[in-house]
């Protein structure tokens, strides 16, 4: 009966651009109907979906919540255009077109909501870390996979409209090598700095020595590091430097070793001398945040007799390391004098022959 309806209405069978009126007023209908379920989503299922992630604790569902809300009516139109296209009888020209711009808005679309998500996994990282270096770490790498994102779109969508993409990424290949050359040195800074970044040979804070320059990392940046030295200027030093050469880096020690030589007098007291490694031991042991090894008599010198002690501060701050050994000695020495024992000092002694 419908259809007997339509072919008898002279009004519907009117042909318009080689579609009848009935098909155009079909067409019609359709776009609206999906741009009408389109927004009722939007306003409708995104709106109870984002009050009931609300609720929960993880972040990563308010994260894609938010990006498909992220999506205007361009898209919606586009969408509900294409679809309504479908059911009429169109140029070819005019097909391959729209087609070819809902696949743009598609994957502008698809590669923003991507974006946003390692947008998100970046903030999680760098609020994780926390360190200077990491942020501007994490940011570059971020950029970097945003930016390759937006070339694979581009060359997919360039490959979905006919267009011969290998020569393409081979121009693109060749242009990339000429531009690796002009910057390489820039670019092997960088890259070491993703190096320091992952293989982590020292952090912001440690002390290091290299070659024949020392001092605290006060920066890890992306194409140099900067390092105080203990005379207070600022060593600028390329990240490539720094991955090429050897590195002592005191900040990871958990303890230092000092290793100490005590000279006292030759005319001390036998008794005496046999009372001086308990006295060092016991100055070293009643100081604190220190772990004794040992004390010996380890030689007779040109002008004294020589003890050597060995102990730990249990830190690897260096400041920290030369208090303890300023107590130490302080303590040897209050004792001493208490015992009457004399340190020695570099003396000769002349005999002469009458």
């Amino acid at each position: 009966m419908f259809n007997q309806f339509i072919i008898n209405n002279p009004f519907l069978q009117i042909e318009i651009f080689n579609n009848t009126a009935f098909v155009w007023l079909k067409a019609i209908a359709v776009f609206f109907i999906v741009l009408l379920i389109l927004k009722l989503f939007q306003s409708i299922l995104i709106v109870r979906l984002k009050k009931t992630f609300a609720k929960t604790k993880t972040r990563i569902d308010d994260l894609v919540i938010n990006a498909i809300d992220a999506i205007y009516w361009p898209f919606y139109v586009f969408a509900s255009l294409y679809i309504a296209m479908q059911f009429i009888v169109a140029p070819e020209i005019i097909s391959k077109w729209s087609f070819y711009v809902f696949m743009v808005v598609v994957a502008y679309y698809a590669i923003k909501f991507l974006a946003e998500l390692i947008d998100f996994g970046a903030k999680m990282i760098i609020k994780k870390k926390g360190g200077e270096q990491d942020v501007e770490i994490i940011k570059l790498i971020s950029s970097v996979a945003k930016v390759l994102l937006w070339l694979g779109a581009a060359v997919l969508v360039l490959a979905n409209m006919g267009y011969n993409v290998t020569s393409l990424i081979t121009g693109l290949g060749i242009g990339g090598i000429a531009i690796a050359l002009a910057l390489q040195n820039i670019l092997g800074d960088l890259f070491s700095s993703l190096a320091i970044y992952f293989d982590k040979p020292f952090k912001v804070g440690d002390f290091i020595v290299l070659g024949d320059k020392m001092g605290s990392v006060k920066k890890i940046g992306i194409k140099t590091t900067r390092i105080q030295t203990p005379q207070g200027e600022e060593l600028v030093v390329p990240n490539s430097e720094l991955t090429k050469s050897q590195i002592q880096n005191f900040g990871v020690m958990e303890r230092r070793r000092n290793l100490q030589l005590i000279g006292v007098t030759y005319n001390t007291p036998a008794e005496k001398l046999k009372r001086i490694p308990d006295i060092i031991k016991t100055a070293i042991e009643n100081t604190g945040n220190l772990e004794f090894d040992r004390v010996n008599f380890k030689s007779f010198g040109d002008s004294s007799l020589v003890f050597e002690s060995v102990y730990y501060v249990l830190s690897g701050d260096y400041k920290e390391f030369m208090d303890m050994q300023e107590k130490v000695n302080l303590a040897i020495v209050e004792k001493f004098e208490q015992e009457n024992i004399e340190i020695a000092y570099p003396t000769q002694t002349v005999y002469l022959k009458k």
